[in-house]
């Protein structure tokens, strides 16, 4: 797929096709060297997948479907 590809974990399901995956990001500090943690919530589009609370995911980004999703799940990792 082109564009970017992520894999977080599922921490809401509360909306009707749409799932809030949140991906951690680690690096250590350009000056520092510690290593430090970033993370960021993907309101993504999930059409008929049984998704969980808890649940390793794979993430794609694809055109806007809405003001916040623009991402898709593609399956569970």
């Amino acid at each position: 797929m082109k564009g970017k590809t992520f894999i977080g974990k599922v921490v809401s399901t509360k909306m009707n096709k749409t799932v809030i995956v949140l991906v951690e990001h680690s690096f250590a500090h350009p000056l520092y060297k510690k290593a430090m943690r970033r993370i960021k919530r993907y309101a993504c589009h999930n059409e008929s997948l049984d998704l969980k609370v808890g649940d390793m995911v794979s993430i794609a980004e694809t055109k806007p479907m809405s003001r916040r999703k623009h991402f898709v799940v593609i399956g569970k990792v």
